[in-house]
């Protein structure tokens, strides 16, 4: 398993320019609002990932009156250690390296789940989002099947610029019917992984979202499409005309939807802002359990202001859930937000002004004695 063991950073937001040491198992981040405590989580996910989990707007991450924003990523497993470098420039170049070898893919660096306000969308937002989710989570459970999504975009993107050809009288319609064959074999596969994902997810979501105090909470896959190959061949065939009239694809995996309930209503659209949340948290938790389960690494969590809306009996059931598997950082104002829990490796950081001031075991039961 590789874990973080360091991270520097380098005119990114209002971080200082200093090496930080990080425990091996949960680390907590604190200090007051503004501190630097969110950047450096985002810090860390930009190292990993090369961009933000906050912004689109790459200039956001560089401090002002700097040239760009540089983050070095320490990283430790079983028998080495090695350097992840991910840089942005003012102009836009990137730079995402490895032991200064260029990194393309999220093979060579370890998986990272996020729990930010912002990431609320994955709840409430258009189903895009959740699609796009569930199909990274393929990825990650069943590497052999991280081209499904790409594979089948690129299918249905031919197949609809044929559609706007058609429609503009500049291609024969009888070129069609081997297209819709074409997109069904992407199809079928992509429809079957995203299944199966949803179905590891199911207990432990059900299970994490109750002990959060949403009772009768479920995720399901809902595909347009609940047949084979050659049902959805035949549909696609049934809809070529309407398809030409809108110059576009109206029916496939594109428009699945991956839905959360709370007794039998959608959270989406009947879910208060906590409710919401405590739906993402876990969301996020059943897939690290899936990873687990399926014999992967567990994903770095980066947890921001988490506990915050959560009783002292639910921030211990975190802790106890995060204990034994992997790595977490967590954010919070106050370090006795984060109890101690059995099995708990708990390492403190104090932050003020984007410095980490200390690093420290927390204590056992800070919580109690606050």
């Amino acid at each position: 398993m590789v874990r973080l063991a360091a991270l520097e950073a380098l005119g990114f937001r209002n971080l200082a320019a200093a090496r930080v040491e990080l425990g091996p198992a949960i680390v907590v981040l604190h200090g007051p609002n503004g501190s630097g405590k969110t950047n450096m989580l985002e810090a860390v996910y930009f190292g990993l990932t090369n961009r933000s989990f906050r912004t689109g707007n790459d200039r956001d991450l560089i401090a002002f009156g700097e040239p760009a924003a540089r983050v070095e990523l320490e990283l430790e497993g079983s028998a080495e250690r090695s350097v992840l470098l991910s840089a942005l420039e003012r102009g836009g170049e990137r730079r995402h390296r490895i032991d200064g070898r260029k990194l393309d893919v999220a093979g060579g660096r370890p998986l990272v789940s996020v729990f930010h306000p912002d990431r609320l969308a994955l709840v409430k937002g258009p189903a895009a989002h959740r699609r796009a989710h569930l199909d990274r989570l393929i990825a990650a459970l069943w590497p052999a099947r991280a081209d499904l999504r790409s594979r089948f975009g690129r299918t249905l993107a031919q197949r609809n610029a044929l559609v706007a050809r058609i429609n503009a009288g500049q291609a024969p319609a009888g070129s069609l019917p081997s297209w819709d064959e074409r997109l069904a074999d992407e199809a079928e596969p992509l429809i079957a992984s995203r299944s199966e994902a949803v179905e590891s997810l199911s207990a432990p979501f059900a299970e994490l979202a109750c002990a959060l105090g949403l009772e009768e909470a479920e995720v399901s896959y809902r595909p347009r499409h609940g047949g084979g190959r050659e049902e959805l061949a035949a549909e696609l065939a049934a809809r070529r005309s309407a398809d030409l009239g809108r110059a576009y694809t109206s029916y496939g995996p594109q428009l699945d939807e991956v839905e959360m309930r709370l007794g039998g209503r959608a959270l989406r659209r009947f879910g208060s802002q906590g409710q919401q949340r405590a739906a993402l948290l876990a969301l996020l938790f059943a897939e690290r359990t899936a990873l687990i389960d399926a014999g992967r690494s567990a994903p770095i969590m980066l947890l921001d202001d988490v506990m915050s809306e959560l009783d002292p009996e639910r921030r211990a059931l975190l802790v106890g859930s995060l204990a034994g598997a992997g790595q977490a950082l967590l954010t919070a104002t106050e370090a006795a937000h984060v109890p101690a829990a059995p099995g708990a490796d708990i390492t403190s950081i104090a932050v003020s002004g984007g410095a980490a001031l200390r690093s420290a075991a927390a204590p056992p039961g800070a919580e109690e004695a606050a």
